[in-house]
């Protein structure tokens, strides 16, 4: 896909269920979690922190099911199972953490936005700033 297919409505809609699932706040976090290396369910859970087992189980399954992660289970008792990032799944990093500078370098911006929107409703902000601009 070039720079110009981008903004093209099929190609988004096309793309749009993998960016749902790289943008999932959870996903994020099991992916950078996982940048270090394998780690066992409840190695992640921790790593992660304020995650469920049940959304973990979840995010786990869905990174899996599209590539990003591998599962591997050892033959003990009881099973253990480790999960890592696959190639693909690693090549999420850069871009990951490349938007979390990006929201650390834009979060007081973001939060002076909420509050003046907070303050004053939905509607009024933008508005009220292109109105004084042009006074």
């Amino acid at each position: 896909m070039s720079d110009s297919d981008i903004h093209v409505p099929a190609e988004c809609r096309r793309i749009a269920p993998v960016l749902q699932r790289i943008g999932d706040k959870w996903s994020i976090l099991v992916v950078m979690a996982l940048g270090d290396g394998s780690l066992r369910f409840n190695e992640l859970k921790r790593r992660v922190g304020g995650i469920s087992q049940r959304m973990l189980t979840l995010t786990l399954r869905g990174l899996e099911r599209d590539g990003f992660v591998s599962r591997t289970l050892f033959p003990t008792v009881p099973p253990a199972v480790s999960y890592e990032l696959t190639p693909m799944g690693r090549s999420l990093l850069e871009p990951v953490r490349a938007l979390g500078l990006w929201a650390r370098e834009h979060l007081p911006a973001i939060e002076a936005a909420r509050q003046r929107f907070d303050a004053h409703g939905p509607g009024t902000g933008w508005e009220r700033t292109r109105r004084d601009a042009a006074e």
